[in-house]
């Protein structure tokens, strides 16, 4: 897989050489822990932590309210991140720091206007630089990377996420896509007031039937990569560290569990160098849309369709290594995972 992915940020040799050194010397089990993001309510911190002292989590989930647009919500809880960062970095055999992750949609400290609003200024300019002011309040509360950009095509106002995407035209949409990349990001992700961005929800979410969240969607070849893929498509070419699969079923399909749409077209014809992580519990909602018969079919099916990283559920953690003992799932496919996330 790794051979199709063209539009990786560059780094250097030496980063390339040290990013090899490691992979070669961490477990199967600690390769697995970095495909893990977890949620953390105050009560489960220490078990949280002992996970992480186990190397069995890569990622967190910096929020402890339902409504986290920005930091008015509720603020995160900075130093409880911290004391599991030190965890993952001073209590474990290799020192891999946590991501940490958050929704920042129209702003972290400074409320913006919503997207759908920044989108009818007409310029991409004052978003980037709107969202450059998020990335750096965003960066100096500890987090690394960001849910955001929403870039799905909404068209039905009965919709209820219309208001966090860019509106319904691909080309402005694609416009503001590749801005709000810039401006999280810059030039370099890994600088001190930036973030990585994440374009969201791949792929026709905003098409849901009836406007229900969740629900099923219909959508032809040509409607796909002519109207709902584009913006996608934009995001990656301003470079884009990551990609978040959507929940529902495309075409009798679902999107955690294609191969055609994360492996075929996002990786291979669309070039994206940087990692998949699913939406929230969507591994394990595999299980629901009955393409899977449990946790550990849905963890092989997700992770061979091309899904790097699981948000809150556990099934690659817990199945995964006894799939690739098994020889189910290659070990080549997790260190592709492993480098990618």
């Amino acid at each position: 897989m790794s051979t199709v992915r063209s539009s990786r940020p560059d780094v250097t040799p030496a980063i390339e050489q040290r990013v090899g050194e490691l992979l070669g010397r961490m477990t199967r089990e600690e390769k697995l822990g970095q495909l893990n993001q977890v949620f953390v309510p105050g009560a489960d911190l220490e078990h949280v932590k002992e996970l992480i002292r186990h190397g069995q989590v890569g990622s967190m989930i910096v929020d402890e309210s339902s409504l986290p647009a920005n930091e008015s919500e509720k603020p995160p809880n900075i130093e409880a991140y911290n004391e599991l960062q030190r965890a993952a970095c001073q209590e474990t055999r290799l020192g891999i720091p946590l991501i940490h992750g958050r929704d920042i949609i129209h702003g972290h400290r400074t409320v913006f206007p919503i997207p759908l609003a920044m989108a009818a200024s007409w310029s991409p300019e004052l978003l980037e630089a709107a969202w450059t002011v998020a990335a750096r309040e965003a960066a100096s509360a500890g987090v690394n990377w960001t849910f955001a950009p929403m870039v799905d095509i909404a068209r039905d106002p009965r919709w209820g996420r219309v208001a966090e995407g860019f509106g319904e035209d691909p080309y402005l949409c694609s416009c503001f896509a590749a801005a709000a990349v810039r401006g999280f990001q810059g030039d370099n992700p890994a600088a001190p007031d930036r973030v990585l961005a994440t374009a969201k929800h791949y792929l026709g979410y905003g098409a849901a039937e009836g406007g229900r969240d969740y629900n099923t969607v219909e959508i032809s070849d040509n409607t796909l990569r002519n109207v709902y893929l584009p913006p996608f498509k934009a995001a990656v070419d301003a470079g884009v560290g990551s990609v978040m699969s959507a929940f529902h079923d495309l075409n009798g399909v679902p999107i955690s569990a294609s191969p055609y749409l994360l492996s075929g077209l996002l990786k291979g014809e669309c070039g994206f160098a940087g990692f998949v992580v699913s939406d929230w519990n969507a591994v394990a909602e595999l299980t629901r849309h009955r393409v899977a018969a449990d946790a550990r079919e849905a963890a092989r099916l997700a992770f061979l369709a091309g899904l790097d990283m699981e948000m809150v559920s556990s099934c690659f953690r817990e199945h995964l290594g006894a799939l690739i003992a098994e020889g189910r799932v290659p070990e080549s496919r997790l260190d592709d995972a492993c480098v990618a996330s």
